[in-house]
C-alpha cells in the first residue's frame, strides 16, 4: 500500500504543494535577488537567528518553507525502509513532510509522529492539514521552543528524525534527542549547512555514533542523511 501516489492523502499533498509554491514564490525571488551565494545566506541567516530567533520565524508565519515533492517521498520511504514506529520532527512548519511520514506510518499500520513548531499559527494550519488527510491520530504536535517542548522525553525510542528547523538549532536538538535514538535510526537533516552551528561536523564524525553523508537532490538545500551506529 502506497497513499502518497493515490488517494486522499496524495490529493491534499498536490494540493498543498501548489500553496506552498504560490504563497513562498515572493520570498524565493526576493532571496534569489539579494543573495549571491549559499555562504552569504547562510551567514545571514545565522545571525538573524542569533538575534531573535523567535522573531525571525514570526515573519515567516504566511510562508510554508516547505519540502519539496521528491524530498517528500523520500521521507515516505525512509520511514517505510526503517519500519518506523516513532519519529520526531523539528520544524512541523504547514505539516506538508508530516503528512508524508504520518502516511508512511499508516500505511505501516500505525506509529505516532511527533512534530514540533515554534509558530502556534503554523502548527494549527498543520494539523488542520493532517486532518484533510485523515491523519491527525497519528501526529502530536508541540508548539513552542522545540528546546523546552521535547525536554520531557518522547515516550520512547525513535526510529527516524527529521530536522528542518532553526538552522542553529540542528546539534542542540540532535543532543536532545540522541538517548532516545535506536541503533540504526535514520536522521535526515534539510538545510543542515556547514556555517550554522557544527551539526555537519558532529554527524560526519563516526566517533560520535554516526555515519552521514549529503544527499544529492535538491541541491544547494544542505540535505544531509544520517544513519546512528551506536
Amino acid at each position: 500500500m502506497d497513499s502518497v501516489s493515490s488517494g486522499l492523502v496524495a490529493d491534499v499533498l498536490q494540493r498543498l504543494h501548489q500553496e506552498a509554491d504560490a504563497a513562498d514564490a515572493p520570498l524565493m525571488q526576493a532571496y534569489a535577488s539579494e543573495i549571491t551565494n549559499v555562504e552569504q545566506a547562510m551567514k545571514q541567516v545565522v545571525e538573524a537567528e542569533n538575534k531573535d530567533l523567535t522573531g525571525l520565524y514570526h515573519g515567516y508565519a504566511d510562508n510554508f518553507l516547505s519540502v519539496s515533492p521528491e524530498f517528500g517521498r523520500f521521507l515516505y520511504m525512509c520511514a517505510r525502509s526503517c519500519k518506523a514506529k516513532r519519529i520526531v520532527e523539528f520544524g512541523s512548519s504547514m505539516g506538508i513532510s508530516a503528512i508524508y511520514m504520518a502516511a508512511a506510518l499508516r500505511d505501516m499500520g500505525g506509529g505516532v509522529l511527533i512534530g514540533t513548531e515554534i509558530e502556534s499559527s503554523k502548527a494549527e494550519r498543520a494539523q488542520a492539514n493532517l486532518r484533510a488527510a485523515g491523519l491527525a491520530d497519528l501526529v502530536e504536535f508541540r508548539i513552542g521552543d522545540a528546546r523546552e517542548t521535547l525536554k520531557a522525553g518522547v515516550g520512547g525510542d525513535i526510529d527516524m528524525a527529521m530536522l528542518d528547523g532553526a538552522f542553529t538549532l540542528y546539534l542542540p536538538i540532535l543532543t536532545l534527542l540522541e538517548p532516545h535514538l535506536k541503533p540504526g535510526a535514520i536522521i535526515i537533516g534539510e538545510n543542515a549547512f556547514t556555517e550554522a552551528g557544527g551539526y555537519i561536523e558532529y554527524v560526519r564524525d563516526p566517533q560520535n555514533g554516526y555515519l552521514s553523508l549529503p544527499l544529492s537532490f535538491d541541491p544547494g538545500r544542505g540535505n544531509e542523511f544520517t544513519v546512528k551506529t551506536r
